[in-house]
């Protein structure tokens, strides 16, 4: 897709080869010209056959950024693009059909500017939730702290290995999965990165998918302040989805206390209250900025959290109701010390069956990076993500 827009700007300008021959032609020849909607002297045709060799290179130029994935290709083919109608509009009797092409390039010129915009948004958005200050507590979980909880937390917590290290107070992660939007469509596969904050519980997750394999899809889901807030966007420029009420703020809070699993020392948070259910579950609630929400964990007898249950609105806006919601994992890793879940799948309990609409792995985890990850994307070293291995003791 990129190639191909990349060699389609780089033959549009290629074209404009003939203007700069025509009219330094014209310029030669030393008589004014009639063949503009203006009349140029001969110096006139001169600069306007230079303007066409202008167009030729700076279209040129935008293709190879365009080809080298760098930021400011759809700027410089904007200008390109411009540059270019404004020539041909003088030149309209001999050059309009370019006018076409200019349209046709305009297009994902304009959707990469809106992309660029979105994704400043995100980063900014990224970038204040890691730079909330530290919180005074202690730096490492001690295991008295453990104590108090319910059997199989405290199981889970001594097996995940976060006792005795540093606990987590921003959280940088990366995930692949398949998405769906409703039980007959098509599953799409996404890539998203999730920066969270735990002393003041707040996340921003960014996801990228395209829908039929071509239209691009991106999007931002986000907690903070106790408000959530869901957009989707279709090519970076139609809103898709763009929802935030209440309803929408109790699922994003659901969201944050379910992910914790990837960074289990924030159980421990002043925020969430434990609940023995059994042997094998308990139940957390989080109260946050005045709201509460609440679900029950489960975990298999090695102490791995294997499942997640909760009452979840489904969708926002009047129509939305409660629903059974149900996250389960299928497979475990350890990164960097800390063994977490890093398969899984989601899905509601409608009335008319399970609906399963999201698939997910788990690719890195990072606890108090020292930022978001860099576009270029960071690569957690292999011995830092194991799969299937135990978790390493903190001495």
């Amino acid at each position: 897709m990129r190639l191909g827009l990349a060699l389609l700007i780089a033959l549009h300008g290629a074209i404009h080869l003939i203007g700069y021959r025509a009219w330094s032609k014209l310029a030669a020849a030393g008589q004014p010209s009639d063949h503009t909607l203006v009349p140029l002297s001969p110096t006139g045709a001169r600069i306007f056959a230079l303007l066409w060799l202008a167009a030729l290179l700076v279209l040129l130029a935008a293709a190879a950024l365009c080809v080298l994935r760098r930021d400011a290709w759809w700027a410089l083919a904007l200008f390109g693009v411009l540059l270019s109608q404004g020539l041909i509009v003088l030149a309209w009797p001999q050059a309009k059909f370019g006018t076409l092409v200019n349209v046709l390039v305009l297009f994902p010129i304009v959707s990469a500017a809106a992309h660029a915009r979105f994704r400043h948004e995100v980063d900014s958005a990224v970038q204040a939730l890691l730079a909330r200050p530290a919180e005074p507590y202690a730096s490492s979980v001690d295991p008295s702290e453990i104590e108090r909880l319910p059997a199989p937390v405290r199981t889970w917590l001594e097996a995940s290995g976060v006792v005795g290290r540093e606990r987590a107070q921003t959280v940088r992660l990366k995930q692949r999965g398949e998405l769906r939007t409703s039980p007959d469509a098509a599953w799409m596969s996404v890539e998203a990165e999730q920066n969270f904050s735990v002393g003041e519980p707040a996340f921003v997750w960014k996801v990228t998918t395209k829908m039929m394999g071509i239209l691009p899809i991106e999007g931002r889901d986000k907690y903070a302040a106790g408000k959530g807030q869901m957009l989707i966007k279709a090519a970076s420029l139609v809103n898709i989805v763009d929802a935030a009420d209440e309803k929408i703020d109790q699922g994003a809070m659901l969201r944050f206390l379910g992910e914790i699993v990837w960074f289990p020392s924030a159980a421990l948070s002043p925020y969430i209250a434990w609940e023995s259910i059994d042997a094998t579950s308990a139940k957390a609630t989080m109260r946050h900025a005045g709201k509460v929400a609440s679900a029950v964990f489960t975990f298999d007898p090695r102490g791995r959290m294997v499942g997640l249950q909760a009452e979840r609105y489904l969708g926002g806006g009047a129509g939305a109701k409660l629903t059974p919601w149900s996250v389960s994992c299928s497979d475990w890793r350890t990164f960097r010390g800390i063994e977490v879940p890093s398969r899984g799948e989601v899905l509601w309990k409608l009335e008319s069956g399970n609906f399963s609409y999201y698939r997910w792995e788990i690719l890195d985890v990072e606890h108090n990076p020292a930022g978001p990850y860099r576009e270029s994307g960071d690569r957690a070293p292999a011995d830092l993500a194991t799969p299937g291995s135990a978790p390493r003791r903190a001495r």
